[in-house]
């Protein structure tokens, strides 16, 4: 947002508030007689404002008169779309993991446990909103982005102006928060796109509203589980039924991304099976700070509380048990229940709850602590979080990164969800798409475990644990069950 060109203009545009429709047709009229404004251009996503400065792109663009073709996916909302998944997830779908034979174990077993989770879509709200520079010439085009894939901004680039891939140049800034949002190309192929149209480098600039109602989502996800408990009150089958939109792609019908932290569930069970199904949503989606595992852990790990509590178990015992098989796992497990004093008695309206989960080469476990008020808000006063990394190259980076990874997916837990209505994302800005704030950060402690295995990553490794070790400690404090995002006061009164 700070890069400047010789001779370049200004640029906003206005898409449609329905993913997927067209314009029909606009009148340019008053967004030209406001002062600074150059050009008002049409675009494949929408109809572009060019001015000497931001400020009159923007000021153009509120009074530009735009029709739309909404089209088909103008009827959306959120309960039409959890009506589709919630279909989705009565019949069988695409396998994702298959041991043994949870069907038979399930029917036989004398004791059931089931429970349906949710989780909303997800913005990545980055501080700074998406923006690019775009400069087209006969022989080259330069991009001038915030990206965390080069390689697909190059592509759009050279796919939009028809030239060859190595005529065009990224070059690559800082990312004023990325969270797999710069991983997409959508704001530089706009930006491309209307540099062509007016034959002159431009500085394309989205506004917050543009950025949480315009996003790549984290998708919406609903999962449907079941397991069965043997005569050593240990689970003998474990099922789940994920609808979760794909965005990378099918393979055997299943999309990878989709289903981790539910497929590769980490737990010694002789009888799993994880099946899977597409919803149709025409939402568009990407990755989201942790991926599947962001929603999949805390339906994982919640889940594998209520199993616990079915069989008696301490759900740091039950984890411990089911845990043998995997070293690495429960170390980091053993570490945070001992760092957080697991087991012994807390402050008065105080409770503990645990999460585990092994994402992107890195282990980690998490316990919060946590009060719930009268009125059903939750305080989060502590979270204890331990991490087996591999090798530890910068252990204050570690930290932070581990931190960072908290806040995020606690904003997610306690406060932030995208919904729909008439097709519309009805979220605008801070004030509607909350993050934490600073007042209400918890205590964390971090905990590194000694490692000689290669490095696994942790810009992502900490945010799948907090939801669920939060959500239990929750159930602990009130004994209501968590199952739907983001936790709502009202549910908990």
């Amino acid at each position: 947002i700070d890069v400047h060109r010789p001779g370049m203009l200004y640029a906003t545009l206005l898409r449609c508030p329905v993913f997927g429709g067209t314009v029909t047709s606009f009148d340019a009229t008053k967004a030209k007689a406001v002062p600074g404004v150059k050009q008002v251009v049409r675009i494949s996503n929408g109809v572009a404002v060019v001015a000497d400065n931001t400020w009159s792109a923007m000021e153009g663009r509120k009074v530009l008169d735009v029709k739309w073709d909404e089209g088909p996916r103008a009827i959306n909302s959120t309960a039409s779309l959890r009506k589709m998944f919630a279909d989705l997830a009565t019949k069988p779908g695409a396998v994702a993991r298959k041991e043994g034979d949870a069907p038979a174990a399930l029917t036989s077993a004398t004791k059931k446990i089931e429970a349906v989770y949710e989780a909303p879509y997800l913005a990545h709200a980055t501080m700074e909103p998406l923006n690019c520079v775009a400069e087209v010439r006969p022989d080259g085009c330069d991009v001038w982005a915030s990206t965390q894939i080069q390689s697909a901004a190059r592509d759009i680039a050279a796919m939009i102006t028809g030239l060859p891939k190595e005529k065009v140049r990224i070059h690559t800034q800082y990312l004023g928060g990325g969270f797999g949002r710069r991983g997409g190309a959508d704001f530089i192929g706009e930006g491309v796109e209307i540099a062509k149209a007016i034959n002159a480098p431009v500085k394309l600039t989205w506004t917050r509203d543009d950025d949480l109602q315009h996003d790549t989502y984290r998708p919406g996800a609903y999962t449907k589980f079941a397991a069965a408990l043997g005569a050593d009150g240990m689970p003998v089958a474990w099922t789940a039924r994920v609808a979760c939109q794909s965005f990378q792609g099918l393979r055997n019908g299943v999309d990878g991304a989709a289903v981790e932290g539910v497929a590769d569930v980490a737990y010694s069970v002789p009888n799993i099976l994880i099946d899977y199904h597409n919803p149709d949503t025409g939402i568009p989606c990407s990755y989201w700070r942790s991926v599947g595992y962001s929603q999949n852990t805390f339906f994982t790990e919640s889940f594998a509380d209520e199993v616990a509590l079915a069989a008696g178990k301490d759900p740091v015992e039950f984890r411990r048990v089911l845990l043998q098989k995997n070293p690495r796992l429960l170390a980091v497990l053993e570490l945070a229940a001992e760092k957080s004093n697991w087991g012994k008695p807390l402050a008065a309206g105080r409770y503990h709850g645990v999460a585990v989960v092994n994402n992107i080469g890195s282990y980690n476990a998490q316990v919060a602590e946590v009060s719930v008020d009268n009125k059903g808000k939750v305080k989060v006063h502590r979270i204890v979080c331990a991490v087996d990394c591999g090798i530890v190259v910068n252990p204050a980076i570690a930290e932070q990164q581990i931190q960072s990874g908290i806040v995020y997916g606690l904003s997610a837990a306690l406060k932030q969800a995208i919904t729909f209505e008439r097709g519309r994302v009805q979220q605008a800005n801070f004030n509607t798409y909350d993050p934490l704030r600073i007042d209400e950060m918890p205590v964390v402690e971090v905990h590194l475990v000694k490692s000689t295995a290669a490095p696994g990553g942790l810009g992502e490794a900490s945010t799948p644990t907090t939801a669920p070790a939060v959500a239990n400690a929750v159930f602990a404090a009130t004994g209501k069950r968590v199952r739907m995002l983001p936790i709502k006061p009202a549910d908990l009164v």
